[in-house]
């Protein structure tokens, strides 16, 4: 699996969309007596909000029109890819998922976990009902249930479900029971052969063919299994696996006698060790690799190719995002409370109270991201901001071609959509 694509929107808008203002947002706290934090689409067409009605129930507010349906109680509204609105409510005790204002016909005990395939065509999230728990995939349960599950993934093509899975019960206290491991992961429903004392983080290839995660054999060993079968080496202890593109191989922070080391199928990749070593992420074209390590105790930076940055920062390195072309890497870091964008080694010198994940633009020239200063949010581009303040403001995104910058903010209560165009964002 590679890092998350960049969002690009159509190369060209029409010069009636430079500006467009979608919602009051200050009527909607007029007519509601609660409006919960909004969302809003990647194209910028749709802010909505969950809403308490005048009996008491929720339902969503899009654009100031309100859903035909209620529900007692409704949480993790989102826009999904495709930017079809979803949302998980309750009715009478019983939970499902609503897209559009239409619940799925199947409900449940209990639903969270919402997850989206990377086109946002496949759905998936975690249920409860009388017969235990599982995955529900575009309104289907799984045919088998389970004794505890706590995780969802979905592969980006939308055509396969996972999470790790209790598979024997085991009375309080039962250390014996325990330690022979009831612990394991199903992938449609269907459980690996193979039971672990504990199961975590996993991830599945693109095409769901391939699953891999985070596994403990004993309590002094750790390992990752990959489609049920442990790898042979064993380590002090994993973080998350992740599947390079095309070959499929499996790379995974472990913890060796010599310190943490990134391993593929296993082995170390960059014959040197690390205090912490995680976040690894792949190129979009699959040729390069990145992580975020700490050389030495209490100081953080990147790894690429296994050269180190010379720059590293005390509080916090986030994970590493590469361009679209592969050529630069950048993270949001943090040192002495404050946060900024590291490009290439070199941060920004202006700082902020927090900022969000750096967007390249398809050239990779330019580096735009989210940022808030004394309560305010504003939009930040190689280190400079262009737009500010703003009530409320989203993650930006380039056009195809990197001429216009898409900016989704609140400001004075509208809600709106906003181009920029690059050359005099620069300026």
């Amino acid at each position: 699996m590679t890092q998350s694509a960049h969002r690009i929107l159509p190369s060209v808008w029409t010069p009636d969309t430079e500006m467009v203002q979608i919602a009051n947002l200050t009527e909607w706290r007029t007519q509601y007596s609660e409006v919960q934090e909004p969302v809003v689409s990647q194209d910028g067409d749709r802010i909505a909000a969950i809403v308490m009605t005048e009996d008491d129930s929720f339902t969503v507010c899009v654009n100031g029109v309100s859903w035909s349906n209620s529900f007692e109680k409704i949480w993790s509204l989102q826009f999904a890819p495709n930017d079809r609105l979803f949302c998980i409510a309750m009715n009478d005790d019983e939970w499902t998922v609503v897209e559009e204002d239409e619940p799925w016909e199947e409900t449940y005990e209990y639903v969270w976990n919402l997850q989206f395939s990377r086109d946002g065509s496949g759905v998936a999230a975690n249920v409860k009902t009388s017969a235990g728990y599982g995955v529900a995939l575009n309104g289907v349960a799984w045919d088998t249930s389970f004794l505890q599950m706590r995780s969802c993934e979905i592969s980006a093509d939308g055509s396969t479900t996972a999470g790790n899975i209790q598979i024997s019960p085991v009375a309080e206290a039962d250390i014996t029971a325990f330690s022979k491991g009831v612990w394991s992961l199903a992938v449609n429903g269907a459980a690996w052969p193979t039971a672990f004392l504990n199961v975590w983080n996993c991830a599945l290839t693109d095409n769901g063919a391939h699953c891999a995660a985070e596994v403990r054999l004993d309590p002094s060993r750790q390992t990752i299994a990959v489609d049920g079968k442990p790898w042979p080496d064993v380590f002090r202890a994993v973080w998350s696996p992740i599947f390079a593109p095309i070959s499929n191989d499996v790379i995974a922070p472990g913890l060796t006698p010599d310190g943490w080391k990134l391993l593929v199928n296993g082995k170390p990749i960059w014959n040197r060790a690390f205090v912490q070593v995680w976040n690894q992420k792949v190129s979009p074209d699959g040729g390069r690799l990145a992580a975020i390590a700490a050389p030495t105790f209490g100081h953080w930076t990147v790894v690429v190719d296994g050269e180190v940055w010379k720059a590293s920062w005390k509080d916090a390195v986030l994970a590493p995002i590469f361009s679209p072309d592969a050529r630069r890497v950048a993270a949001v870091v943090k040192s002495a409370n404050r946060w900024t964008i590291a490009v290439d080694g070199k941060a920004w010198t202006e700082s902020f109270d927090m900022i969000w994940d750096p967007v390249f633009s398809p050239d990779g020239r330019t580096v735009i991201a989210k940022a808030e200063r004394d309560k305010s949010f504003v939009l930040v581009a190689n280190g400079r901001i262009i737009a500010s303040p703003f009530e409320a403001l989203w993650d930006p995104a380039f056009n195809s071609d990197g001429s216009r910058i898409l900016v989704r903010a609140v400001e004075a209560g509208i809600a709106q959509r906003r181009i920029l165009p690059i050359e005099q964002a620069l300026r």
